[in-house]
């Protein structure tokens, strides 16, 4: 309880109280003996400086048989100035030699010999010299003084007992207690008011500290006083505020690490010093194909690879790379916080998968390029040198053999550079497609008729199967018919002698569609992923013989992507191949 503000206060002012009541009374009960002892001696300095009294005391009368009678009555004259009452304050009348010879208790009085009384008759007689020295300690006070009254010395001793300044120090006292209890009533009550009045604020105060340090800034503390108690809450209200918008932004800005955090594509993992696991994004989990729980330790996540002490002692950062199951995985670890206990060491997982493939691609892009220019350009090479080497002696056929072979390769040489060239026009960006509107049906028509011939030149069965009235699209009909022929062709050259190419088209949707359908070689399950890029072919051997660069397929899907088409490749129970084109009707900007 005296923990409490609010009862420090009340005790303070009663202790307050107490102490001055204590400092006053003593002070008073101490100025009033004070003052009866001074009055006391200044009463009987003025009485017994009395020239009159001077006199009758020190003469004595004709034929004087008892000198101390005669000065007690003289004194008794005097009884009423010098306060003697034979209660409170008696006079005694001693002879030189300390004998009481008059006193108001009778002959058989015992005085005791105090300092003044001892000095008078010690000193004072010789010297005249009373004795009036007394203290606030002392219970009485007296006073006694030499005579000399003819030929006999007395002492006149005046004692009091201090009764009266007794009775008026107890009265005194007790008025002092009484106004102690009251002051304390009084007290008590004023300082629970002063009390109530400086706490109060404190307690609002402490209440809304405890409601922002929950969190709740939704109301804010009423000023009542313009003192310092209401300027500490009115900045208290203002640091409330402040806090309270602080931890917003605070907020906001963790709400979006935390978004970023969750949705990144890069995996993140947080390590203690200790090893064990303080966050991880699902990112993390899904590239390491493991479940990540609060248990993990980093030996769990990355056994054999940069110790976790290494991590925490590098200067800048850790780089590794592993390979998870299909997936290669780029780890660049680094510590954090570091020297502080708190630390500890932070893993980020990229995935490099699509670099090594694309880097691979560009390895064989290069060989495969190498490979299909060295091969022309060899046998150009040798035919043209036979030709040299026996000219004007070779038949005439011969050499026209030799020439269409020459022809033959340097046309193969043009497709690949043209080929080449429209890919690496898409990959910069440069080739604009030239937009007009045309009858889709038409084209197909159109592709079928120019493959008509070739087909049957391999007694293939070729079939056609529009949708009627298919509408006009805007595309660039060049490229839409450079892929549509590419897709025929294929399906001729990969289908055996006699076989079977179904041409279907329609629309659906906001789209038009085509797909060529044959019963040839088709495509392993396994080629089927990337029969889309470039230089790549299922049979290469068979690829060359028919003249193909593995491009066309690449260069087709190219086209159809800044379309905004779709080409693909439909499952089928039956052997062979079917692949389907789709294109916008109102051109690549629809349904952006």
């Amino acid at each position: 309880m005296l923990r409490s503000l609010h009862m420090k206060l009340v005790m303070i002012m009663v202790l307050l109280i107490m102490s001055l009541m204590i400092v006053v009374g003593a002070f008073l009960i101490n100025s009033v003996t004070a003052f009866y002892l001074e009055d006391f001696y200044s009463q009987m300095s003025d009485v017994f400086q009395d020239p009159l009294l001077y006199h009758d005391l020190t003469t004595p009368a004709s034929e004087e048989e008892n000198g101390a009678q005669q000065l007690s009555l003289v004194l008794d004259a005097y009884a009423g100035e010098l306060g003697v009452d034979g209660r409170n304050r008696k006079l005694y009348i001693l002879d030189s030699n300390g004998v009481c010879l008059i006193s108001p208790d009778g002959a058989a009085a015992q005085l005791n010999y105090t300092e003044n009384l001892t000095f008078a008759l010690t000193t004072g007689l010789e010297t005249g010299q009373s004795g009036d020295e007394s203290s606030l300690a002392l219970d009485y006070m007296d006073v006694a003084i030499p005579i000399r009254r003819g030929e006999e010395s007395y002492i006149i001793y005046i004692l009091d007992n201090k009764a009266t300044s007794n009775d008026l120090t107890d009265q005194m006292l007790v008025l002092i207690v009484e106004a102690l209890i009251f002051g304390l009533v009084i007290s008590i009550l004023l300082s629970f008011l002063l009390s109530k009045t400086m706490v109060t604020p404190i307690q609002k105060l402490t209440e809304g500290a405890m409601r922002v340090a929950e969190g709740d800034f939704s109301r804010k503390i009423e000023v009542v006083s313009q003192d310092e108690i209401g300027v500490l809450t009115d900045t208290f209200n203002d640091m409330a505020g402040q806090l309270r918008d602080t931890l917003r932004q605070v907020e906001n800005e963790r709400n979006k690490l935390d978004t970023l955090f969750l949705h990144m594509t890069d995996g993140v993992v947080a390590f203690s010093r200790e090893g064990r696991l303080i966050h991880s994004n699902p990112a993390a989990a899904r590239m390491l194909r493991q479940s990540i729980g609060p248990e993990t330790t980093y030996e769990d996540l990355f056994p054999g690879g940069a110790a976790l002490d290494q991590v925490l002692a590098a200067d800048d950062h850790l780089e590794e790379e592993r390979q998870v199951r299909d997936r290669y995985l780029q780890l660049l670890m680094a510590p954090f916080d570091r020297g502080r206990e708190g630390g500890g060491a932070l893993v980020v997982l990229h995935d490099v998968t699509e670099q090594r493939k694309n880097e691979e691609m560009r390895r064989e892009f290069v060989a495969n390029v190498s490979h299909e220019l060295r091969t022309p350009l060899t046998n150009i090479r040798s035919y043209a040198e036979t030709l040299t080497e026996n000219a004007g002696e070779m038949p005439p056929d011969m050499e026209k053999k030799f020439l269409g072979v020459i022809l033959n390769e340097s046309d193969r040489m043009t497709h690949i550079v043209q080929d080449l060239l429209t890919l690496s026009r898409f990959d910069s960006e440069r080739d604009e497609l030239k937009l007009t509107r045309f009858s889709f049906e038409e084209a197909v028509q159109d592709i079928y008729n120019a493959v008509y011939m070739e087909a049957q030149k391999h007694d293939h069965t070729l079939t056609l199967d529009m949708e009627p009235g298919l509408p006009a699209i805007l595309a660039d009909r060049e490229r839409v018919l450079q892929v549509m022929m590419n897709i025929v062709s294929n399906a001729i050259k990969y289908t055996p002698d006699g076989g079977h190419i179904d041409i279907y088209a329609g629309t659906r949707r906001g789209r038009v569609w085509m797909i060529v359908d044959d019963d040839g070689i088709g495509i392993p399950e396994e080629d089927r992923p990337r029969i889309f890029e470039r230089f790549y072919r299922v049979d290469k051997a068979r690829s060359r013989q028919s003249g193909g660069t593995g491009l066309g397929l690449s260069i087709a899907r190219e086209i159809v992507e800044r379309h905004r088409g779709r080409i693909t490749l439909l499952r089928k129970e039956s052997p062979g191949l079917a692949i389907r084109l789709e294109l916008n009707i109102e051109g690549p900007d629809y349904g952006r």
